[in-house]
């Protein structure tokens, strides 16, 4: 399934705990429909110290680690370039016949 929001793009939560807040997508899977938005999203996980690990890293060390966590791709929105507000995403072909992304907002064109 292809999904409307891609990596480094800008979005804002517009539900849950972290609704409001703006972060840009670190990761996208698309098979659980689901992204990590870099700040949003923190999770606590307990980790098992790794002797294999690189030394100094938090993974050698263990304990209580804080990381970004998955959201549901519906309770976000991409930011929209030109106005700086959420808007929905559309996608257009070209006159090449390539897909490409608009903010239905303003009618720009993202990528």
């Amino acid at each position: 399934m292809s999904l409307r929001i891609r990596r480094d793009d800008t979005v804002v939560v517009i539900s849950g705990k972290d609704r409001g807040r703006t972060g840009t997508v670190v990761s996208v899977d698309p098979t659980r429909e689901r992204v990590i938005v870099e700040g949003v999203n923190i999770v606590k996980r307990h980790q098992r110290p790794n002797p294999a690990a690189a030394p100094g890293s938090p993974a050698s060390q263990g304990g209580v680690v804080e990381q970004e966590g998955p959201i549901h791709v519906s309770n976000v929105m991409l930011v929209d370039p030109k106005t700086n507000k959420p808007t929905r995403v559309g996608v257009t072909r070209g006159e090449d016949g390539r897909a490409t992304r608009v903010a239905r907002r303003s009618g720009q064109q993202i990528d």
